[in-house]
């Protein structure tokens, strides 16, 4: 062992004596707490979450354990083994810096250290709170209670054609159910994707046997009349959409309301403003996954983002600054090509980077088919892609957006060259 090494393991003893504790056992939780064991930190670390559950992922609830397929989606973790302690069915209710200390539904919790990882909270219908038959699908309870009424074929509406309502129409439709999406907007997924991009998809409702209906805005539900199944839906218009169930799926927000008060800086979304290491803006409080946004030096401005991968890899950076600060090791920068996927109707869609609107669409494929690629340039290089069933697109594509090589658009362009093939 070298002298160099033999120095690091010394220092590293000291973790023995500190103290992390993981607010939120969803995604970026556990990897968090699994990371810093794999990383080598040896204190102690204790991971906190609202849920009774065993700890699992949430991809799946608008899938396999939706339909039935599947029993539950458990992370597959030895936490015992790992030496992490589970607090489950504990509620974080507010944090004291200066004490060190979080506050919690089973009293207070001190730590050395401690991960913001409390992801992100549901929109919820105005008017709807409460209401019997109005549902949201985000945690496991929510997949349960939805599962039957999916086996009993009911008329469903579906409020919100973005990434939520497409998957959950997507399930009702392979159940059976009659799936009508009613979306504000002029188009499906207009917060995430331009008009261009998102026209096409508006077509994938219709082919699956759902009604899509656009400049809908719900005003109110209501308890069905005589004749009419168990709610109705009315929209502005006046229109009555009769509803088995309901299902709302129009947006999330950082779940970061029980941090008022902590002196913990958040911005204009509710999300914990963290630096490009995910240090919050109290010392020893780190922040990743769904609740936090961070400076992306890649793309120039501060990035929140809502997705899977996301919560996969931020806490890998996170492990390795808690550990390098206590060794001297220069700190790490969280700065990734964002990446998420969804499979609806029938397609597997990827998206990878991140796009505005001043930059400039490039298409490889025909967007009736069922496989293209839409490609965002910045100045030659490729800043952003969605590819529909062409993975070998994403992979190449994400490659070449880190590394910021430039790229040709008359060859990428053509969807029978391979994508790296039109980097400069």
């Amino acid at each position: 062992m070298s002298e160099q090494t033999q120095e690091r393991t010394r220092e590293r003893g000291a973790d023995a004596e500190r103290r992390v504790v993981v607010v939120g056992a969803g995604m970026a939780g556990v990897q968090t707490a699994v990371a810093l064991r794999e990383q080598g930190f040896t204190g102690t670390v204790t991971l906190i979450g609202a849920e009774p559950h065993q700890p699992y992922d949430r991809p799946p609830l608008s899938k396999a354990v939706l339909l039935g397929t599947a029993e539950g989606s458990a992370f597959d973790v030895d936490f015992e083994a790992l030496g992490i302690t589970l607090r489950l069915g504990c509620e974080a209710l507010g944090v004291r810096p200066r004490a060190h200390v979080l506050d919690t539904s089973d009293g207070p919790v001190p730590y050395d250290l401690l991960v913001l990882a409390t992801g992100a909270e549901p929109i919820r219908l105005p008017g709807a709170e409460g209401v019997p038959g109005v549902h949201l699908l985000r945690t496991l309870d929510d997949a349960e209670r939805l599962r039957p009424v999916l086996a009993r074929q009911h008329e469903i509406v579906v409020v919100g054609a973005g990434w939520i309502g497409a998957e959950f129409a997507t399930a009702a439709r392979e159940a059976g159910c009659a799936v009508t999406v009613v979306e504000a907007a002029d188009r499906p997924l207009a917060g995430a994707l331009p008009a261009e991009a998102a026209a096409p998809m508006t077509g994938w409702y219709a082919d699956s046997g759902a009604v899509l209906r656009t400049h809908a805005r719900v005003e109110r539900v209501e308890t069905g009349g005589p004749g009419e199944p168990g709610h109705v839906v009315v929209l502005d218009d006046g229109s009555r959409l009769p509803a088995g169930a309901v299902v709302v799926g129009i947006g999330a927000r950082p779940a970061t309301a029980w941090l008022a008060g902590s002196g913990i800086d958040l911005g204009a979304h509710g999300d914990v403003l963290a630096d490009d290491r995910l240090r919050t803006s109290v010392p020893d409080v780190y922040a990743v996954g769904d609740c936090a946004s961070f400076p992306s030096g890649r793309y120039g401005e501060r990035l929140l983002v809502h997705h899977w991968d996301n919560a996969l890899q931020g806490p890998r950076t996170v492990a390795a600054n808690i550990i390098g600060a206590a060794v001297g090791e220069a700190p790490v920068a969280y700065d990734p090509v964002p990446y998420f996927w969804s499979e609806q109707f029938g397609r597997f869609v990827q998206y990878a980077g991140h796009h505005t609107a001043t930059d400039t669409t490039l298409w490889r494929g025909d967007p009736s088919g069922p496989a293209w690629t839409v490609c965002w340039l910045r100045e030659d290089r490729l800043v952003a892609l969605l590819a529909v069933g062409r993975p070998r697109d994403l992979a190449q594509g994400k490659r070449v957006i880190q590394a910021g090589t430039t790229v040709d658009p008359r060859l990428l362009a053509d969807p029978a060259r391979p994508l790296k093939a039109a980097t400069a």
